[in-house]
C-alpha cells in the first residue's frame, strides 16, 4: 500500500513497539496517524514528542478494542490498521478469562470493524511465542505450533482468525511474530524483555545480577526501532495472508547478555546463578529471510548499539522508572 495521503489507525499505539511505530509513521508521507490506546498499558509519556506532529492525534472518544461502537468510529475513513494492543504473556497467565477477551474477542473486534468500514490493510502483531520451544534453528515460519501458554494460544487464533476471515472478506493483512524485542520505552511487564531491566537494576544498586540455571538460553534480542521499521515494511509491502518472523536471526544466551551489560555498564561485577525458575521457552531463533524476500525487512540495529541505547534511555529517564518500580512493590 502507498502511504501517501492515507490515514493510519495504530491500536495500542501509546505502547512500546506502538508509539515507535508512530515515529516511523509520521516520517512517511502519511495524511494522518490516529492513535487507539486505553492506556492499561501504554503511557502518555510514549507518545508526547509525535503528538508535537499536527498529523498525529489521540482518538478522543475512547481506546479500548472492546467497545466496538466506539471502535467502529475510530475506524471510519482509515485506510490501514496496525494492531498492537494485547495482554502480555504474564497476564495471560495469571488471567486467562481476561486474555481471552482481549485477544480473541478483541482481534475479532477489530477485523469486523475493519470489514465493515471497507479499511484496506491490517497489520497484526502476534507473537514467536506461536512457536513455543524451538524444534530446529532457525526456526522458519512454518515451524511448528509448538506453544503450551495461553498467551502463545491467544496468538495463534488471531492469526487464524485473519487468515479465515481475511479470506471470507478480501481484505488484505500481514501478521508480524516478533522476536525479543528491547529498547527504549521498555516496560517492566514482560516475561524476557525485562531481563535487561533487572540485570541493569541490580547493576546499578552494586549487587550481582542474578542469571538462573547456566545461563545458555538462547533467544533472538531485536531493537524495538527495527520492530516499528517491519510494521511501516508491512504496511507498504504487496503482499497479503502471510505471517513474518521479526528479529536479527542471531542466538544470545542469557550468559552473553548479562556480560555486554555489565561491560556496557562499566561495572566491575561477578554473577550469581540461582536454580532456573518458571521458564516459558528455553531456546528461540527466528529465521527472517522470508521478512527480507517479501516485506524487504532488513534488522539494522547490532545487540551492542540497541543495549547502549537502552542504558542511555535508562540513564535519562531514572526517575520515572524508579517511580514505576516502586509502585509494582505496591
Amino acid at each position: 500500500m502507498d502511504l501517501k495521503g492515507k490515514r493510519i489507525l495504530v491500536i495500542g499505539g501509546a505502547g512500546f513497539i506502538g508509539s515507535h511505530v508512530i515515529d516511523h509513521l509520521l516520517l512517511e508521507d502519511i495524511k494522518e496517524v490516529i492513535i487507539y490506546d486505553n492506556f492499561t498499558r501504554g503511557r502518555a509519556d510514549n507518545i508526547e514528542e509525535a503528538l508535537k506532529d499536527p498529523r498525529c492525534k489521540i482518538f478522543d472518544l475512547g481506546g479500548d478494542i472492546l467497545q466496538t461502537d466506539i471502535l467502529d468510529k475510530a475506524m471510519e475513513g482509515i485506510d490501514g490498521v496496525v494492531l498492537l494492543a494485547a495482554m502480555w504473556l504474564l497476564h495471560c497467565y495469571d488471567y486467562p478469562r481476561s486474555a481471552f477477551d482481549v485477544n480473541v474477542r478483541g482481534t475479532f473486534n477489530v477485523i469486523e470493524s475493519a470489514v465493515k468500514n471497507n479499511v484496506k490493510r491490517i497489520v497484526y502483531s502476534s507473537s514467536a511465542s506461536v512457536y513455543g520451544n524451538a524444534v530446529e534453528i532457525p526456526m522458519t515460519e512454518n515451524h511448528i505450533y509448538n506453544n503450551d501458554t495461553f498467551y502463545g494460544a491467544t496468538k495463534i487464533a488471531g492469526e487464524h482468525m485473519f487468515k479465515s476471515l481475511g479470506i471470507r472478506y478480501g481484505f488484505e493483512w500481514v501478521g508480524m511474530r516478533y522476536m525479543n524485542v528491547y529498547g527504549p520505552r521498555q516496560d517492566y511487564q514482560g516475561a524476557y524483555i525485562a531481563v535487561m531491566h533487572k540485570i541493569l537494576d541490580k547493576l546499578a544498586k552494586g549487587e550481582k545480577p542474578l542469571v538462573f540455571g547456566d545461563g545458555s538460553q538462547q533467544y533472538d534480542f531485536v531493537a524495538v526501532e527495527d520492530c516499528a521499521k517491519a510494521n511501516i515494511c508491512a504496511l507498504k509491502a504487496d503482499v497479503s495472508g502471510e505471517c513474518y518472523n521479526v528479529g536479527r536471526g542471531i542466538g544470545t544466551s542469557i550468559l552473553e547478555l548479562t556480560k555486554l551489560l555489565i561491560r556496557l555498564s562499566g561495572k566491575e561485577s561477578e554473577i550469581q546463578y540461582e536454580p532456573e525458575g518458571l521458564t516459558f521457552v528455553t531456546n528461540r531463533i527466528g529465521s527472517i529471510g522470508k521478512a527480507e524476500k517479501d516485506l524487504g525487512y532488513k534488522w539494522s540495529i547490532d545487540l551492542e548499539a540497541g543495549m547502549q541505547k537502552l542504558i542511555d534511555w535508562r540513564n535519562s529517564h531514572s526517575k520515572a522508572l524508579e517511580a514505576r518500580r516502586e509502585k509494582l512493590k505496591v
